[in-house]
């Protein structure tokens, strides 16, 4: 028998992947909130377990299956939640066949799925919606930053990835709305506000808007906030960077951008169906420093792709030299269910473990060396979290920079920079 309606429901709350993910539970867990569910972090003590998901690499994947397997064994109802519950249902079900699925476009459901679970009913609802998934409750994981989904799916056609199966193609929401959950999120006390989706690069295309006009006007909201702008695939700022970048002039703007290349090989770009070329990436990046010299240049690599070489490899290599990220998200290929790439020729596991460990040394060299420019820099940061007896915030370029002591959430220090690593930059309180 299911609890009564009158009883609080416990509900653990464990959340996986991209800030599209976060978002995506932290509207969950307000849409709960608000119906009488108690979000706790104990899974032992929950009424119902609910397990928000990623599978965009085979490695995460295979975490997930396990945590599916550990939730299973306590016996507490489970719901499955996120991508891939849309990519990978058969080994859910193959785990758990009474898990409750909820997709990433049915979050609206959520509280009709967790009734449901706790009363022992198995819920599916992975039907794509065509709601909106702004204005709804919201339960920040963390309360200086706004994470605002501005779209959902995309337009790319990757070989490797699994996002286009989960989430479908693009839909960008009303500038309108994004306004109102922006505003929504910064009288909340939000100092950060996160601009996200599966890809920002292409905002708009489907509505005829653009993503230089959406951060143009999230800017124009008033309020004492920063705005990051997620990831943006290259291909879909060939012909808009000038105008990018001119948006990025505005002071709320992080100088910050991830655009991920995945590889400097133009063999193996075509073959990833990745839609930019190896210069063309080059030329955005040098276009961004020219204008920002500070700017934080984010991106991602692939290695191992299939059919990859060593001459291919020394040219993603090569690429990483010439252009120095601050930034590198380095991930091994993994066939993921449902792609193109799956069934293509694969390279040897141990060639791609001593490709990865060459590549990560590297990118760890050149972020050290670019996190060693700033010492000496004097400036405000805005604490965006407390950590161990230490303030970890982020300044105007989004370096993470540590300062020993304590200081609200939400609050702007000044420091200055005194040393640094190839993840952050070590202040001290001025």
């Amino acid at each position: 028998m299911g609890l009564g309606k009158s009883t609080k429901r416990k509900v653990n709350l464990e959340t996986h992947g991209c800030s599209a993910s976060t978002a995506d539970s932290e509207m969950i867990a307000g849409m709960l909130n608000n119906e009488n569910f108690e979000i706790i972090e104990n899974a032992e003590e929950a009424d119902l377990n609910i397990l928000v998901t990623c599978t965009v690499k085979t490695v995460t994947a295979q975490r997930m299956s396990h945590r599916i397997a550990q939730l299973t064994e306590i016996g507490k109802p489970l719901i499955v939640a996120g991508c891939m519950p849309k990519t990978e249902r058969e080994k859910i079900e193959s785990i758990n066949n009474s898990a409750s699925l909820l997709g990433p476009n049915a979050i609206e459901r959520s509280v009709e799925v967790a009734e449901a679970a706790i009363d022992g009913r198995k819920a599916v609802a992975l039907v794509n919606s065509d709601a909106v998934k702004l204005l709804l409750p919201h339960r920040r994981k963390n309360p200086t930053v706004g994470i605002v989904e501005i779209s959902n799916g995309c337009l790319s056609t990757c070989s490797f990835c699994q996002t286009k199966i989960a989430k479908g193609f693009l839909k960008s929401y009303p500038i309108e709305t994004i306004l109102e959950e922006v505003e929504l999120a910064t009288r909340d006390g939000c100092g950060e506000i996160w601009l996200t989706s599966t890809d920002n690069g292409c905002y708009g295309l489907d509505i005829g808007r653009s993503l230089p006009e959406l951060i143009r006007r999230v800017c124009s909201v008033r309020g004492d906030f920063y705005v990051r702008v997620g990831m943006m695939n290259p291909m879909y700022l060939v012909k808009r960077n000038e105008e990018l970048i001119e948006s990025y002039r505005n002071l709320k703007v992080f100088k910050f951008i991830h655009i991920p290349v995945q590889s400097g090989s133009p063999r193996i770009l075509r073959l990833m169906k990745r839609g930019h070329t190896v210069k063309q990436f080059i030329s955005i990046v040098r276009q961004f420093r020219k204008k920002y010299p500070s700017i934080t240049i984010s991106t991602d690599l692939i290695t191992g792709f299939p059919t990859e070489t060593e001459e291919d490899f020394q040219m993603t290599m090569k690429l990483l030299q010439k252009i120095s990220p601050d930034v590198v998200n380095i991930s091994r290929y993994g066939a993921r269910p449902g792609t193109d790439a799956e069934n293509m020729p694969q390279v040897n596991q141990t060639i791609v473990k001593n490709r990865t460990k060459r590549l990560h040394t590297l990118a760890r060299r050149l972020s050290l060396e670019r996190n060693l420019e700033w010492i000496g820099w004097r400036g405000r940061v805005l604490v965006d979290e407390n950590v161990k007896g230490a303030i970890l915030g982020r300044n105007f370029a989004y370096k993470p920079v540590v300062v020993h002591g304590k200081a609200p959430l939400g609050s702007k220090i000044d420091v200055k920079i005194i040393d640094a690593t190839s993840a952050c930059l070590t202040g001290k309180l001025i």
